[in-house]
């Protein structure tokens, strides 16, 4: 997803899984990525979710403020056309083992490597895989995530693909 330059939370102030802490803070994250991005938040009241999620923003700020200080960084935007963004959008190759991207070609590899482990082993393997998946899902880390994700419908296209 790009980054924007504008969030608006409509009814901000009521709990609930799009308005807890973790949500507010992937939303405002998303203009936090621009130059001159604004997050604005319309409520009544600020919940604790919400005063969770805007120390959580200021001490992330505070934290790249003072990395760029020290490294002489000085903030600049990308400019990218809309080609480029939607190119962005398609799925990513999946990270094989030692970080090197997964080819269309390197399906044989996988398949051998799928063949070589036994029903119950491979359940296990999938398993972990999305028990780290979840976890880093948990912690916020969504690229990586996402990464686990595709390995997973990968292995799993391999494994049941008849």
């Amino acid at each position: 997803m790009p980054e924007v330059s504008l969030v608006c939370i409509l009814d901000a102030d009521k709990e609930g899984f799009l308005r807890s802490d973790r949500s507010l803070i992937q939303t405002i994250g998303r203009a936090a990525r621009h130059i001159n991005g604004r997050a604005i938040l319309y409520a009544d009241k600020e919940t604790g979710s919400m005063t969770r999620a805007l120390a959580e923003t200021e001490r992330r700020r505070n934290k790249q403020l003072a990395f760029n200080e020290a490294n002489g960084i000085t903030p600049k935007g990308i400019h990218k056309s809309v080609q480029d963004i939607l190119e962005g959008a398609r799925r990513m190759p999946t990270k094989a083992k030692g970080g090197k991207s997964r080819a269309a070609g390197d399906r044989a590899v996988l398949s051998a490597e799928v063949g070589n482990l036994t029903p119950a082993a491979l359940g296990r393997k999938i398993a972990d895989m999305e028990q780290r998946m979840f976890e880093h899902a948990k912690n916020l880390e969504f690229e990586e995530a996402a990464a686990l994700r595709d390995e997973v419908a990968e292995l799993k296209q391999v494994a049941f693909a008849g």
